[in-house]
């Protein structure tokens, strides 16, 4: 059985962005080597050739930011600050709104679970990913079921707003694209839902600024959190993006130096701070300037290269994509809102027969290419769209069951502006093959991992 439709798509549109590792060649089991496919963009996407090129350059001028007099320092702070402003205009950020520098999604979803308001009341949906699920442990969480239309989760939110008491201050946090399903949240509609019920949105672009233009001031969300490295940008940085009262009157999120304003000694011994209202307020230490000038240098190169071209592109792989996974009555693709609902090159699926890792461990075995299995951070959403219950095993990236065995867990292949043609062709017949022909060697479980047996072909 074939999974290669009869029809080719014509990808001419754009060519694919230049990325790191696009030439890596990586051995086969099977015996040679074959350039490497890297289909996991939603775990961590490629660096662009540009934004390494970009922190290439600057690397020599590299000094301390905010503190020094010299040359390379003051030159480091100028390209930290202008990197700030080029992500809020990347970002449609508003004109009064902060830019905060952060680790990840998480930190920056985690730095504002820690400004919350006292009494601070949080919605957020059973189907986010953990960075958006977990961080909001000193607030009272109201957990949403999974919806099963856009208009579901709006109507759904909706209800539960209504319904709080007291009535206070209160979060959603929603994602922008699902990293599981890559579909498409209604986010405009439920931030207009929850300025109707008093209550303020966060919005958890990881997986939707990538693939879309995001617009902080047209989405009306008031914040935004992305991670650098899901944006072809190397290094361990991200953003939260947004109001800044809320931020500005909560602590600190970590002190000490950049943090503070002025420090002085009081009359009784002790030690008197006055915090910076800036975006420095929560940026202590020294910050980590290469990871924000790579992200800086990725927005660039997404708006240089045209967006709409970008989202055409990719939009002919993914239904390349879901064509070819369709044409093989084995395969069951994961979806929340339908065949129908817009999605991100972000795919999951399970194959009837098999257990996902041992599937996931002969794509990259035999054919060299790279997916994710396992709960995706997302394990409620998951098991969820699998139909397991919320207490069966499984855990993201440990599975338990051997090759051959049923799993609790999935496949999730994703791919962005980087993806050559020939990844998604070669992913599609290696699909087919596995499943017409079986895996051409053994495998067993090691380490919470299925690898293949040394010299043990079928």
């Amino acid at each position: 059985m074939s999974a290669r439709p009869n029809t080719a798509v014509d990808t001419s549109v754009c060519a694919p962005l230049p990325v790191l590792g696009r030439d890596v060649t990586v051995p086969l089991v099977t015996g040679g080597e074959v350039t490497y496919a890297a289909l996991d963009y939603a775990a961590s996407a490629p660096a662009l050739q540009r934004v390494w090129d970009d922190v290439a350059a600057y690397a020599p001028y590299y000094g301390s930011v905010h503190r020094g007099a010299g040359y390379l320092s003051q030159l480091s702070t100028d390209l930290f600050e202008n990197s700030r402003r080029t992500v809020a205009e990347f970002l449609g950020c508003r004109r009064d709104d902060q830019v905060v520098f952060t680790r990840s999604t998480t930190d920056s979803l985690n730095l504002l679970a820690a400004a919350l308001p006292a009494d601070c009341q949080v919605f957020v949906f059973e189907t986010e990913h953990h960075a958006s699920l977990l961080p909001w442990r000193d607030a009272r969480v109201t957990y949403l079921n999974a919806p099963r239309t856009p208009a579901d989760a709006v109507s759904t939110l909706e209800r539960a707003l209504a319904d709080r008491d007291p009535y206070g201050p209160a979060l959603v946090c929603v994602t922008g694209a699902s990293n599981v399903t890559g579909e498409l949240w209604p986010v405009r509609e439920l931030a207009a839902a929850a300025h109707a019920h008093g209550a303020r949105i966060v919005l958890d672009a990881a997986q939707l600024a990538p693939h879309h233009p995001v617009s902080v001031e047209e989405l009306d969300v008031d914040w935004i959190a992305f991670s650098g490295h899901k944006l072809y940008a190397p290094f361990g940085s991200g953003v939260l993006a947004g109001r800044a009262d809320w931020l500005q009157a909560a602590e600190p999120y970590l002190v000490g130096g950049g943090a503070s304003r002025k420090v002085a000694r009081r009359a009784d011994g002790g030690v008197e701070v006055e915090w910076h209202t800036t975006a420095a307020r929560h940026e202590a230490g020294s910050p980590n300037v290469i990871g924000v000038y790579a992200i800086a240098s990725a927005c660039k190169a997404l708006t240089e290269a045209g967006f709409d071209t970008l989202v055409a592109r990719e939009q002919l792989l993914v239904d390349r994509v879901r064509a070819g996974l369709a044409a093989v009555p084995e395969v069951r693709v994961l979806s929340l809102f339908g065949d129908d609902a817009p999605r991100v090159g972000v795919i999951s699926f399970v194959v009837e027969g098999w257990n996902s890792s041992h599937f996931a461990a002969a794509l990259s075995a035999e054919y060299g290419i790279g997916v994710r299995d396992g709960l995706f951070c997302a394990h409620p959403l998951v098991r969820t769209l699998l139909g397991s219950d919320p207490q069966d095993p499984g855990e993201c990236g440990a599975p338990e069951a051997e090759p051959g065995e049923r799993s609790l867990n999935a496949i999730r292949v994703s791919f962005g502006a980087g993806t050559p043609d020939e990844h998604v062709d070669r992913f599609l017949q290696a699909v087919g093959e596995l499943v017409r022909d079986g895996a051409r060697w053994n495998y067993r479980t090691e380490d919470g991992r299925c690898v293949p047996d040394t010299d043990t072909a079928v």
